[in-house]
């Protein structure tokens, strides 16, 4: 084992006050790897079905939590599964000898670090403001394409491209289609480069708010896999890829914010939903996602992406939200909805 997170006695490591038990809330313990690993021997989806990657407080009671690799296999994470880690609190971690390299070498010997917790409530965030921007359903700078049939309910429109890159069908549209000429669909496009000039702008301006926001409440939540959880609201933070593997829940009230800043893809898999549970609304959750995102075929997906580059819909699948590309957004026989405001 090459590095932990959080070092080997650090103190005042912050821990989310969130008292809900059904909300990972809490610190999250990462160790890294000289070498990739044999993910079998550390991967642990329920506390104590394996135990070569442990966190116990100092009573020695053992903190229920998810054990997940990343996808190069070196870095593992332990994920709290109840509510959030005690604050003033010790904890030891431990990988065993149980732990294996991808060649089936063992730990030499096990590895044991400590850190101290403080309590810090979770940051409060501001929605991400759309501008005219979110008067769209759909909003691209490269085309939209369209396996027929789709079904979008709100505005869509791309700039600067020719509204010829615009695929979707007058009848496939609840809403307007802006376009910046005349070859838009016909006979329902609208001819309006100024409102598309500005909307795409203030859909850059929204991308970098999201962006920029600081003081993450949670970094490198599941070393970038975060399928089965279930989340509180907040400021979420991974500098790599983040999959959707399996269904997941956010769970806040109706005025609750999430802000997901993903550096490389998001890709959520077949057939799996997201879910909004305790009142969460649709218009209040922000993926920022810096590489493209894929929407897996009849899956479901919830909030708004900011999308640096493609946003991907794959056959059947269906979103409560907003979709913004700045290259393309494709799609195949989708539904996409736009949030209630």
């Amino acid at each position: 084992m090459s590095s932990a997170s959080p070092n080997d006695g650090a103190t005042n490591v912050p821990t989310s006050t969130n008292s809900s038990n059904n909300i990972v809330s809490g610190t999250t313990v990462s160790a890294s790897f000289s070498e990739p690993m044999d993910p079998a021997t550390i991967n642990a989806s329920l506390a104590g079905d394996l135990l070569t990657f442990t966190l116990k407080d100092t009573t020695g009671t053992n903190v229920p939590g998810t054990v997940a690799m990343n996808a190069a296999n070196t870095v593992a994470t332990f994920t709290p599964t109840a509510s959030a880690l005690s604050p003033n609190t010790r904890y030891n971690a431990t990988v065993t000898t149980a732990a294996q390299s991808a060649a089936g070498t063992a730990m030499a010997i096990p590895v044991v670090w400590g850190f101290t917790t403080q309590a810090l409530a979770s940051t409060a965030q501001a929605p991400v403001n759309l501008g005219t921007a979110g008067t769209f359903t759909i909003l691209s700078k490269t085309g939209i394409t369209d396996v027929y049939k789709s079904a979008i309910v709100g505005d869509v429109g791309t700039s600067p491209i020719t509204g010829a890159a615009l695929l979707l069908t007058c009848g496939e549209v609840v809403g307007k289609i802006y376009v910046v000429d005349a070859a838009g669909p016909l006979p329902c496009a609208v001819n309006d480069a100024t409102t598309l000039t500005t909307a795409v702008g203030d859909m850059g301006t929204a991308y970098l708010d999201a962006q920029g926001r600081t003081s993450p409440d949670f970094t490198e939540l599941g070393a970038g896999e975060i399928g089965g959880l279930t989340l509180a609201p907040g400021l979420y933070k991974w500098g790599t890829s983040v999959m959707i593997s399996n269904d997941f829940t956010l769970s806040g009230g109706p005025n609750d914010v999430w802000i997901f800043q993903v550096a490389g893809q998001l890709n959520q898999a077949n057939g799996k939903r997201v879910t909004l549970a305790g009142g969460a609304q649709a218009k209040n959750i922000f993926w920022q996602v810096a590489d493209s995102v894929a929407i897996g075929t009849t899956a479901h997906f919830e909030g708004v992406v900011l999308g640096k580059t493609l946003v991907a819909v794959n056959t059947g699948a269906s979103a409560n939200g907003r979709l913004f590309a700045q290259t393309a957004v494709t799609l195949q026989m989708n539904a996409i909805t736009q949030p209630a405001k």
